[in-house]
């Protein structure tokens, strides 16, 4: 765990720098709601030192050869992996999160996402040249942007700035990276080793909160933006990079429903559903909190599901038998407790609804099932370990009824009928459709929203697209 008098400072141009301020912002440990340490305020000169270093990187990067970025973050990668053990530490000790699941669940997917990127520097498309018109030759080149603007949420410190920084630099850009305020320690540990695998400038971190987000949106050098953050927030951040014509990249919030059909393996989809469900305490906008489960398979299904839930439990990252960790801040425990006062008289409450312990922000895994389409725990993102189950009857009119939400980004579906499967897959208006599991990811699949779930994709190669312009080059060749 980090003492509770470390600093943690910006990273710019390749060495950590203390902000011009002077001013520091507390770090609380969510399992016990205590200063574990501080970390830099960043002030508009902070965010300007950042960006120019970064534009400045930008002219001798962007035109180095795909093979040199792969190396570049190859270096990376095995840096990270060679360290995973403090990478590890240093994300539970801020974040609350267990152990053993943050080590294979998200640094050693960190480090395959790194890998990955790497290779596919060196594998980008385009339309092939030639002479689509007589007496010409044409041919696309795919260029960098330049500076990118990255923000990442505290659900995920150190993944999500991997999920954004791998793919930009791969194609030749550079990044001024904003980590949510009170988790920020990881991603200045990245940015820490990719300063000795990287030249100067071509990753920078800079703390802090609205005065510092205010700067990084509307600084002439940033040329793309990418935000993983709440809808509210993304539609905030849109509106202020769009008074320069920023390219955007928005992953937003998430209300991902899971149908289970009257055919579906019922052990197997209440499994699935929890670890979707409780997994980082719900804090995820892909989690699995919204079940609509047909009629006759519903008390079924649902003994099944409060099984698991009972058999999870929530706590600090020493206690190795938990499956998740605290809720990010007390604001949020608060807020959730909030709503789950107030669930309609028509739910029942089949496990948890409570706060776990005297301190920090923990809650147990809750269970709500009578829930209707219009109640507020159906379509409002929690954020927390709360399952929420309701009924259908037909399978076409619970797609009608997901597809109602304002939310797009993930949905999954649990059948055993192949047909069934694929006409739900085409129908569901969500990013991403799982068949049978829930929240599995992989590096050479995209994923990304719909309607206010945001827009783009991060992983894949569409990634590449986020953080590269095409340009269409034509020679008079008669």
């Amino acid at each position: 765990m980090a003492p509770s008098d470390s600093l943690h400072l910006n990273f710019i141009n390749g060495a950590p720098a203390e902000s011009t301020s002077g001013e520091h912002t507390p770090l609380i440990d969510p399992c016990t709601g205590r200063t574990m340490a501080h970390a830099a305020r960043s002030s508009p000169a902070d965010v300007e030192q950042a960006c120019t270093a970064a534009a400045d990187a930008f002219e001798g990067w962007r035109i180095t050869s795909p093979a040199e970025r792969q190396r570049g973050l190859l270096r990376l990668a095995s840096a990270l992996e060679e360290q995973s053990d403090r990478f590890t530490a240093a994300e539970c000790a801020n974040t609350g999160k267990p152990v053993q699941l943050t080590a294979r669940e998200e640094v050693a997917v960190a480090v395959d996402v790194l890998r990955y990127f790497a290779g596919s520097a060196r594998s980008t498309t385009a339309p092939g040249a030639g002479e689509y018109l007589d007496g010409h030759t044409s041919y696309v080149r795919r260029e960098p942007l330049g500076v990118c603007a990255q923000m990442v949420p505290f659900n995920y410190p150190l993944l999500m700035a991997i999920w954004k920084l791998a793919p930009a630099v791969a194609t030749g850009n550079t990044v001024v990276l904003k980590p949510s305020h009170n988790t920020p320690v990881t991603a200045l540990m990245l940015a820490e080793a990719a300063g000795a695998v990287l030249p100067p400038g071509v990753v920078n971190v800079v703390c802090g909160e609205r005065e510092a987000v205010h700067t990084l949106l509307t600084h002439p050098a940033v040329r793309q933006v990418s935000a993983t953050a709440s809808t509210p927030s993304g539609i905030a951040i849109a509106q202020e990079a769009i008074t320069d014509v920023k390219r955007m990249h928005l992953g937003l919030g998430g209300k991902s429903p899971a149908l289970v059909c009257a055919d579906a393996d019922i052990e197997a989809a209440a499994e699935s559903i929890a670890y979707g469900g409780f997994l980082n305490a719900g804090q995820d906008c892909t989690a699995a909190s919204r079940v609509l489960v047909a009629d006759p398979v519903h008390d079924t299904f649902v003994a099944a599901l409060t099984k698991h839930a009972e058999a999870l439990h929530t706590g600090p990252p020493d206690d190795t038998g938990a499956f998740y960790g605290p809720l990010n801040s007390e604001r949020q425990l608060e807020r959730v407790l909030h709503h789950l006062d107030r669930r309609p008289a028509h739910t029942t409450l089949l496990s948890g609804g409570e706060r776990v312990g005297e301190q920090g922000w923990f809650l147990a895994p809750t269970l709500i099932d009578g829930l209707r389409p219009t109640d507020a725990l159906c379509t409002e993102e929690l954020f927390a370990p709360v399952i929420t189950v309701e009924r259908f009857s037909d399978t076409d009119e619970a797609v009608r009824r997901v597809n109602s939400s304002p939310y797009g980004l993930s949905c999954s579906v649990h059948t055993r009928d192949h047909a069934t499967a694929m006409r739900a897959a085409a129908a569901l208006d969500y990013g991403c459709v799982w068949v049978n599991t829930h929240l599995t990811l992989v590096s050479e699949m995209p994923h990304g929203g719909f309607k206010h779930s945001g827009n783009g994709k991060d992983l894949s190669l569409l990634a590449l697209d986020e953080c590269t312009r095409s340009k269409h080059v034509m020679h008079r060749t008669a």
